[in-house]
């Protein structure tokens, strides 16, 4: 009679089976049959996981190679100063532009600002010029209420002017105070640049000495790559060498140094970087005499009627060239690209090229109000204009 048992139905109910008579199998058959079963399982099992774990293993090389790549590059960047905070590196597309994007109330910043002096300062006495220059991070402004965060020699830019006479030795002491290399290419110098213009580290310091033999108007600069990041950010300076020779006189000295500024946000009401794209394209917001746009408009520089002016311009770029011009008269003496030894008479308009320098003298007997410029005159409507102000005359005007 065959055995009964219950059986769950699939539907939850209880019914009965019937099981024929059987031998039952013995331990070791059973044994058997579940040790073939696993042994089957896991060889399937490692079947999949093989590929699946070469897989893995090849995209974590790939990986790490990738990340290897990215690390490296990021260091190189951080190394040449061409990628940190606040500095826009995107090239792609249309660049957004800030020219002439100020607060509305812009002219009483404008009236406020305490405007770089621009009179030469005196040479030292004695055969040596001792010159400390130190690199700092610092927030300045570069128009009216517009607020850049610089890279800056001496905690400004352009840095203070320094003055030497020919045949003096410049004894220089860089301190870097930054968060990245840096270091000092200056162009009134024969000297190898390997030794002197190499990077200073950040809080480190290096001495480099160089006589001064050749008379002019030169600019001094970061050399650190990449060289258009760093004096776009605002490391750059002035360097007057007067000549042994006495120049004709001069009753006024002024030093004017051309910038441009790149901006990636307007630098209101939050500082602005630079925007490398803008800067590798040459498309500024601003362009500047002595840092700040327009500065020698709201707070002319002044000279009497009769007053022989000299004009010791230096041309900082990162790129352009300035035409330097002043309006209402002719320039009467003109030492071309700062060859002090001949000049030029009754010129127009003279060329500064990005880099160089050039001396122009100007007499002016009729009082009034001179505009200096910048003869680019899209230069001139992104600040780089100022007033020489002849007689102390009254009121303002723009060009």
């Amino acid at each position: 009679m065959p055995a009964t048992r219950e059986r769950q139905g699939v539907n939850g109910n209880t019914r009965l089976s019937a099981e024929h008579h059987s031998r039952p199998p013995t331990a070791r058959n059973r044994r058997g049959s579940d040790n073939g079963g696993y042994w089957a399982a896991l060889a399937l099992i490692l079947g999949l996981l093989v590929p699946v774990l070469g897989f893995v293993a090849i995209w974590m090389g790939f990986s790490a190679h990738d990340a290897r790549k990215d690390a490296n590059k990021a260091a190189a960047q951080v190394s040449s100063g061409s990628a940190m905070a606040g500095m826009d590196m995107s090239g792609g597309g249309d660049l957004q532009s800030f020219a002439g994007q100020a607060p509305s109330n812009a002219d009483v910043f404008a009236k406020k600002h305490v405007a770089m002096d621009a009179t030469l300062p005196p040479a030292p006495s004695g055969p040596v010029a001792h010159v400390k220059l130190v690199l700092v991070d610092k927030t300045i402004e570069i128009a009216p209420g517009v607020k850049y965060s610089s890279w800056a020699f001496s905690g400004g830019a352009p840095a203070p002017f320094i003055h030497v006479r020919q045949g003096q030795k410049v004894e220089l002491t860089l301190t870097n105070k930054g968060v990245i290399p840096h270091s000092v290419d200056f162009h009134a110098a024969r000297i190898a640049p390997n030794v002197a213009f190499k990077d200073v580290q950040p809080g480190g310091s290096i001495h480099y000495s160089f006589v001064a033999n050749d008379a002019g108007a030169f600019m001094f600069h970061c050399g650190t790559k990449p060289v258009l990041a760093h004096i776009a950010n605002g490391m750059y300076g002035a360097i007057i060498v007067e000549p042994r020779k006495p120049l004709p006189a001069a009753d006024k000295n002024y030093v004017l140094v051309a910038s441009e500024w790149y901006l990636n946000s307007p630098g209101f009401p939050k500082p602005a970087g630079l925007n490398m794209a803008k800067a590798q394209r040459q498309q500024p917001d601003w362009v500047s005499w002595n840092g700040y746009a327009g500065q020698y408009v709201t707070h002319p520089l002044t000279a009497d009627p009769g007053d022989t002016v000299r004009f010791w311009v230096v041309d900082a770029g990162p790129s352009f060239d300035t035409a330097f011009h002043v309006v209402g008269t002719i320039l009467n003496r003109a030492w071309v690209n700062a060859d002090m030894t001949q000049f030029q008479r009754n010129v127009q308009t003279a060329v500064v090229p990005a880099g160089g320098g050039g001396v122009f003298d100007v007499k002016i007997d009729q009082p009034g109000l001179y505009p200096f410029v910048n003869h680019s005159f899209a230069s001139v409507d992104l600040g780089q204009v100022g007033l020489l102000n002849v007689g102390n005359v009254k009121g303002t005007m723009s060009h």
